[in-house]
């Protein structure tokens, strides 16, 4: 168990919270846990519905989800999303995309023609990059777009709460790429449509891939003022 730090403010929480992709063991006591996702309960949404169905998964639940998880990316089974994965970026938006692998992987000192590093890379997003837990959102059937717009603030949040408090974590696509499996393994019925999941814990200061770094186009690229 770590001792209290300082709570950040929404500012310094904002500008410090960043995607993490290695983990120490050590787990988030159950007492922080719950200060966080009440917080995170505060998030809008659209007529105050509260759409998020959030699933916290740690211990041995988690062991035994990262070792189905991690197989099926070994073996490549063919993924089955509950929503399109299959994003096509252009123009800007993909030179982003580029050059946020091209920071993570130098980082981890994975070349391009390697494809075993490559591949292992992409297996450890579901390790949950050793993460001692992780939170799967899933929203009912047939909630759609509105409420998974309600969701990523849900998600924000959760995340900027959890840098106030020292605890990092990544948002992850790739944890939704294999829903049956994970309801299966939580016990859930089909109707419960999964988004994301979100890994974190305490960040290794040693895993290389934590020194990656992206930066953010300036306000002015994307906000247009109109009087």
């Amino acid at each position: 168990m770590r001792g209290a730090t300082q709570m950040l403010s929404v500012d310094e929480a904002i500008l410090q919270r960043r995607s993490v992709r290695g983990f120490l063991p050590d787990e988030v006591p159950q007492p922080t846990l719950d200060d966080i996702f009440e917080i995170a309960q505060r998030a809008p949404s659209n007529c105050n519905v509260q759409p998020w169905e959030p699933h916290v998964v740690s211990g041995d639940a988690l062991a035994r989800l990262r070792a189905a998880l991690v197989e099926a990316g070994r073996q490549a089974m063919p993924i089955q999303p509950d929503w399109p994965a299959d994003s096509k970026f252009a123009g800007v938006h993909r030179a982003r995309q580029v050059d946020a692998a091209v920071q993570l992987y130098g980082a981890m000192g994975v070349a391009r023609d390697d494809l075993v590093g490559r591949r292992a890379a992409y297996v450890r997003n579901l390790d949950f990059f050793g993460a001692p837990h992780a939170v799967f959102i899933f929203m009912q059937h047939p909630f759609d777009t509105r409420e998974a717009t309600d969701i990523g603030m849900y998600a924000q949040t959760l995340m900027l709460a959890m840098t106030a408090r020292g605890i990092a974590s990544c948002a992850q696509g790739a944890l939704g790429l294999y829903p049956p499996i994970v309801r299966e393994h939580l016990g859930l019925a089909d109707s419960q449509r999964l988004l994301f999941g979100v890994s974190f814990g305490y960040e290794d200061p040693g895993d290389k891939a934590n020194l990656a770094r992206v930066g953010r186009a300036p306000a002015k690229d994307a906000v247009r003022f109109h009087r």
